[in-house]
């Protein structure tokens, strides 16, 4: 598994990052197949947020992406709660995966833009990502939105090779926005 650890706001010390590898190496033993962790840590300026010490880890297998954001006040306990986060994400999709059966080319990653309207009158674009968007089918692209914990999950309908939307209505079930 390859762990990179990376700082914002913030210097990351070795035992910072020994730290990190030791707890997210656990997440090896869990997966199968070869993984890349991304871990960005960050310290909030704000002196109101009690939690300032954030750890985001987005971590690249085969099958789904996973990503988790654990804030608390101190850098080791957010790396201890994010770890925690991430292991119950793993253990969900192996078990769902054994429910429905293997997924076939399950992988994808989903776009987090936080927009942010400044004291202007037009809001700003504040951060963009790129990621791959993969085939599948519907199902596939509901467990990956499920996996991931966002609201909504941008995929290539493997069916119709045009790019769909999954996203969670507030009845709990999930809608599917297709282009005319």
């Amino acid at each position: 598994m390859r762990l990179q650890v990376k700082g914002k706001n913030v210097e990351v010390s070795d035992s910072i990052r020994d730290y990190a590898e030791e707890k997210l190496g656990k997440l090896e033993r869990l997966l199968a197949d070869p993984t890349q962790v991304e871990l960005e840590l960050a310290v909030e300026k704000n002196p109101a947020i009690a939690d300032s010490h954030v750890a985001e880890a987005t971590v690249w297998t085969k099958g789904p992406t996973l990503r988790a954001r654990e804030a608390a006040p101190d850098a080791r306990a957010s790396i201890d709660q994010l770890a925690e986060k991430l292991e119950r994400q793993v253990i969900r999709y192996r078990d769902k995966r054994r429910r429905r059966g293997p997924a076939r080319g399950s992988n994808g990653s989903h776009p987090e833009v936080i927009p942010v309207v400044p004291d202007e009158e037009e809001p700003v674009i504040v951060k963009t990502k790129q990621f791959a968007v993969k085939p599948m089918t519907p199902e596939e692209a509901v467990l990956q939105l499920e996996l991931i914990g966002h609201d909504f999950f941008v995929f290539r309908n493997s069916e119709s090779n045009e790019v769909n939307v999954v996203y969670r209505r507030r009845d709990s079930n999930f809608g599917l926005i297709e282009p005319q």
